[in-house]
């Protein structure tokens, strides 16, 4: 897919040595539990490129179409950790810190958008961060998600900072919904297929 200044596709090799760059810098990981080693940077890519495979849609690598960059990733994730609003579709970035303060992950979360209502057939989408979080949440917002409840994160330790978790929810036939359709290309799995999703 395509926005006005970015492109939104499957993982290629050499997305792996950024990547792992991204995830082991301490202020792009402020609001998760740790960095990650290129190992598990590199697991993670397997995931998403798996979840591609099952479900027709994942996290797209995003690249900066002027100069073919690679600064992260935004897209739908669906989860299945053990919460009473679980499963669902998530949509979610992260950029490398080069990128931020660009509007790249609004402009690439509107599109994502767009493909989950459209393409993907969803009747609503989630997303969810710390709730110290505010950038994050901001972007939500602006998505024209709405907060639904605090939760604590079953997968962050007792006593972390980070327990603390907020719900937004998105349906379809919102208007940010209906004003950022999608413009799909051509993807190598695009068949979409039943949900029961590994939570990645």
């Amino acid at each position: 897919m395509e926005t006005e200044r970015l492109i939104m596709r499957r993982w290629r090799e050499e997305d792996r040595e950024p990547f792992a760059a991204m995830n082991a810098d301490p202020e792009v990981m402020e609001h998760f539990p740790a960095t990650l080693t290129r190992e598990q940077s590199d697991v993670m890519v397997d995931k998403i490129e798996q979840h591609f495979d099952k479900h027709g849609f994942s996290l797209w690598a995003l690249e900066v179409r002027e100069s073919g960059e690679f600064i992260g990733f935004t897209g739908l994730g669906w989860q299945t950790f053990d919460a009473p609003f679980l499963p669902a579709v998530e949509v979610g970035w992260r950029l490398a810190r080069p990128a931020w303060g660009h509007g790249y992950a609004i402009e690439a979360a509107r599109q994502a958008v767009g493909y989950a209502f459209t393409e993907a057939g969803l009747e609503d989408i989630i997303s969810m961060t710390a709730a110290r979080n505010l950038r994050s949440r901001a972007v939500m917002e602006r998505l024209g998600m709405t907060y639904e409840a605090d939760f604590d994160h079953p997968r962050v330790a007792k006593g972390s900072p980070l327990l603390p978790h907020v719900l937004y929810r998105l349906k379809r036939g919102t208007t940010s919904s209906r004003t950022a359709p999608a413009r799909p290309g051509p993807l190598p799995n695009p068949r979409l297929r039943p949900s029961s999703a590994d939570g990645e």
